[in-house]
């Protein structure tokens, strides 16, 4: 079988999407303030670097993983 990266990228940016749709749900705000706030994490930058197997994590693993580094910041 040959490996098709468009498939991949597909599956990847619909985890991107059900993660905002977490955090947005679990803060209680917009989706444009999530999807804002998941690009500028520090998770997101571990899911875009694929060496990290942060794509192998579950999304609600990955939603709590976002808002910890939340509340640090706080």
């Amino acid at each position: 079988m040959k490996h098709n990266p468009l498939i991949n990228e597909t599956l990847l940016q619909m985890k991107y999407a059900r993660i905002i749709s977490l955090l947005a749900e679990r803060l209680d705000i917009t989706a444009d303030r999530a999807l804002e706030l998941f690009y500028h994490s520090t998770t997101y930058s571990h899911l875009d670097q694929l060496q990290h197997n942060f794509h192998n994590m579950s999304d609600h693993y990955l939603a709590d993983e976002i808002l910890a580094e939340l509340q640090v910041q706080q």
